[in-house]
This record gives structure tokens, sequence and C-alpha cells, in this order.
């Protein structure tokens, strides 16, 4: 499988071009929800850029105020999840750094960049995992 590996400089303008994003929406957050595997990075990126002091990981519901932050917006499945457990799910943002190119966004994405295609990106924060995971593959 191909791979995109994103260097932290080019995390930083994903995280910038994110967060203007986020801003332009008009919307104000409270805090930022997240997931642990993969949210957690950019969320903490998008708090201290938008000034949100509380960082919500892995929780059962997410508030209306609370803005959510992944990595990557790819299957649907993290979303579909989410969207569940939203208090009101029309006032749900769901920030992600890439969104993977070819699929059907939901009206609640907001992303920085589209993926080139199917490639699997690879973090910063997850380099020593995606090793691991390409000794099985072999």
């Amino acid at each position: 499988m191909e791979s995109d590996s994103v260097s932290w400089p080019r995390i930083e303008s994903l995280s910038k071009l994110l967060s203007d994003k986020v801003q332009e929406s008009g919307r104000k957050f409270k805090s930022i929800s997240t997931i642990t595997r993969g949210g957690l990075v950019p969320a903490r990126l998008l708090a201290d850029r938008l000034d949100i002091n509380e960082i919500l990981v892995d929780k059962n519901r997410v508030a209306s105020d609370s803005l959510f932050v992944d990595d990557i917006y790819d299957s649907g499945d993290t979303f579909k999840k989410v969207l569940s457990m939203v208090e009101n799910p029309n006032k749900l943002v769901y920030a992600t750094l890439f969104a993977r190119k070819g699929k059907r966004y939901p009206k609640q994405l907001l992303f920085a960049q589209k993926t080139k295609g199917n490639e699997y990106i690879v973090y910063p924060w997850d380099r020593f995992e995606h090793k691991r995971m390409k000794k099985f593959q072999k």
C-alpha cells in the first residue's frame, strides 16, 4: 500500500488552515472532543490555535458546543459513531486534517486538505505504529 509521510511543518500548516476554517464558520466552541487514536494531537494543536482550554477524550457524549477533531475523514465510520453520540447532530462540527478523496462528505465536515487518493497517511506521531503494521503485512 502506498503511503504519504506527513512532516511536522506540514501538520502545523494544515492545523493553521483548519483552525482558520473553524473560525470562518462563525461557531464558538467551549471544548474540543476527540478520540485517543488519531485525534489527540490534532485536537491539541487546534485547541492552542482556537484558545480552547478543555479537550475531552473518548467520551460517550459530545456536547453541541464541542468541536470534534480527528486526523482524517476516511471511511466515515468514526463520523457515524460520533454522530450517534452528539446531543444535536445538526450542530456537530467535525474537523479533520485530511479528508479521503472521492468520498461523500457530510455537511458537518471541515477539513484542511483532501488526500491524493487511497494512500495511507503516516503522521509524525504514528510512524512507529506504521512501521509495526508493515511488519505484519509481509
